[in-house]
């Protein structure tokens, strides 16, 4: 794909991003009081989403929903980014030590069920400390092994220690040899693009969780109370128009908001894509 191509896609998944990441921080603590006058207004008259059945403005549930995913999906990354850089940085520096642990930690890893792993998580926490930070963390290390494989697999194409002795013998420096050539230049796109799917996971599972608590009328696994996460437009959405009443507006702004998530993964993994 040309460099233009690249940059472009970039500049869509990080606009996202810092959409995300801004709505996170502005997000009201409560949703505004009820105004039953205003019930299920659409976009034109309550701008920019409309109201859900009790006259509060759906903005304040796309607002809490990405506070409560948009950090802990941040820490899956780096968790995730972190492991795979220690498998290629392992695979690079050529230590049968490490490398052995690494196969055993991503093979013990990788055989476990990771649903049944993440609800005994997140069944473990206290509900008055709940929120999608354990379970987010959790998935980001089973979801490891596939970016520890692809990483080491990537410093193994490049020659592995081979690479590394063949550059200090120019004279290269340790920083320009692992973070330059090594992490810089060839696994960064393994990186960006494993981060950014198991961020996309992580929110979709958040989603999934919460419309699934919502759908069965028990706490949420994910976040408190007092927040709602995106998965209440979809349900408040899906089931208003079961109902027969006028919730169009609700249900698309949650399908939106998730149609969003995957336009930002897919735009990070396309720019990252090797040349």
């Amino acid at each position: 794909m040309a460099p233009r191509g690249r940059v472009g896609w970039m500049g869509v998944g990080t606009a996202i991003f810092g959409a995300l990441l801004i709505a996170s921080f502005a997000a009201p603590e409560f949703l505004s009081a009820p105004s039953r006058g205003a019930s299920f207004k659409g976009p034109l008259d309550v701008i920019p989403f409309g109201t859900d059945a009790l006259g509060r403005p759906l903005l304040e549930y796309a607002l809490q929903g990405a506070q409560i995913v948009t950090l802990p999906s941040i820490l899956a990354a780096v968790v995730v980014s972190f492991l795979a850089i220690v498998a290629g940085m392992s695979r690079s520096v050529g230590w049968g030590w490490s490398e052995t642990s690494l196969q055993a930690f991503t093979e013990l890893v990788g055989a476990l069920p990771r649903l049944v792993v993440v609800l005994v998580v997140a069944l473990g926490v206290p509900r008055e400390l709940r929120s999608l930070y354990p379970i987010a963390v959790t998935w980001a290390v089973l979801a490891a092994p596939g970016a520890m494989d692809e990483a080491a697999a990537t410093a193994e194409r490049l020659g592995g220690a081979r690479f590394v002795e063949a550059l200090r013998a120019h004279g290269f420096s340790a920083f320009r040899i692992y973070v330059i050539h090594i992490l810089w230049y060839n696994l960064r796109s393994v990186i960006v693009r494993q981060a950014a799917e198991v961020a996309m996971q992580v929110m979709f599972l958040e989603i999934a969780l919460s419309y699934l608590a919502a759908r069965r009328s028990e706490p949420s696994l994910t976040h408190l109370d007092s927040t709602n996460s995106w998965a209440a437009l979809l349900y408040d959405g899906y089931t208003a128009l079961v109902g027969g009443v006028p919730a169009l507006h609700a249900l698309g702004l949650g399908l939106g908001l998730v149609a969003l998530v995957a336009v930002m993964s897919q735009a990070m993994r396309i720019a990252a894509r090797p040349r």
